[in-house]
């Protein structure tokens, strides 16, 4: 970067807008361009140490959207056990409106995400979730509708049941919620209550057990699980059926994408400090490169 020098005092400088585009450009090449601190030292014919100077010294422009009436997906990714980040998403306006980082995802972290959204002037109309027990109390507390994502709500199933169930009861069901997407409500319903009918009498069976003080426990308890999934989900599956005004996503596939982008970033820049990993990541969440 080139520097200046006063003809009176000898004193040294340099351009701040000149400075300021030179950390923005190394900024961008870093999170964008996923060039390594190595790569930039190279290309800067400067270390490493400095490089990564200049990029901690970088504040990346903040960009806002005008609070307005909006649905949002909220939902939270982990790397590993020990890191995650919390993210609501405008699915309409593909902006991500808050996001928090945590070690943990509880319904309180939703609570302080909504509160935060209001207190700045939003208004949120619905919204789409993974099905995380006790965070749809979070919404509808506040009187908005919540769909749980269709895609998790399926995964669970297939947790349960595994992509090749060994019982004709177990195929059934697993064949049964990959319908979800395109199912209506009632016919759903129907389906579901058919196949419980056809096998309940398989789904009460029980086996002896040491395991447990009453001496049994049921036989096919994964099965038994996957279905009472299915029921008490239900209801919060067909929400955007409901509400087709408020143009509910079915699923928070929005924020998927969102997070394999976040990763695959990440994944260029191994071993970062917790800091300034937030703010790697604050970077791809405030908005897509404009540039690409």
């Amino acid at each position: 970067m080139q520097w200046y020098r006063c003809l009176e005092c000898g004193h040294s400088f340099q351009s701040a807008r000149r400075l300021a585009r030179g950390r923005a450009r190394l900024w961008h090449d870093y999170v964008w361009g996923r060039q390594t601190l190595a790569q930039l030292a190279e290309a800067e014919e400067r270390s490493a140490r400095w490089v990564q100077k200049e990029l901690d010294a970088t504040r990346p422009l903040a960009r806002t959207a005008t609070p307005q009436a909006t649905v949002i997906a909220a939902d939270m990714t982990f790397w590993g056990r020990g890191y995650g980040v919390m993210v609501f998403r405008s699915p309409t306006m593909k902006q991500n409106l808050w996001w928090t980082e945590s070690f943990q995802e509880t319904p309180w972290m939703y609570g302080d995400g909504l509160r935060a959204l209001q207190q700045q002037g939003w208004s949120i109309t619905g919204a789409v979730i993974d099905g995380k027990r006790g965070v749809a109390q979070v919404f509808e507390r506040e009187g908005i509708p919540v769909q749980y994502c269709q895609f998790h709500q399926v995964k669970t199933v297939t947790t349960y049941l595994t992509r090749k169930p060994q019982t004709d009861a177990g195929k059934a069901l697993r064949a049964l919620s990959l319908t979800l997407k395109d199912a209506s409500e009632a016919s759903f319903t129907a389906e579901l209550n058919a196949w419980y009918e056809t096998w309940k009498d398989f789904l009460d069976e029980k086996s002896p057990t040491l395991r447990k003080k009453r001496g049994w426990e049921y036989t096919h308890q994964r099965i038994r699980s996957a279905y009472r999934s299915l029921k008490e989900n239900l209801f919060r599956l067909f929400t955007y059926q409901r509400h087709p005004e408020l143009n509910l996503p079915n699923t928070t596939n929005t924020l998927d994408g969102m997070f394999s982008q976040i990763k695959n970033r990440l994944a260029v820049h191994r071993g970062l400090r917790r800091d300034r990993r937030l703010k790697l990541i604050s970077e791809i969440l405030s908005g897509e490169d404009k540039t690409a």
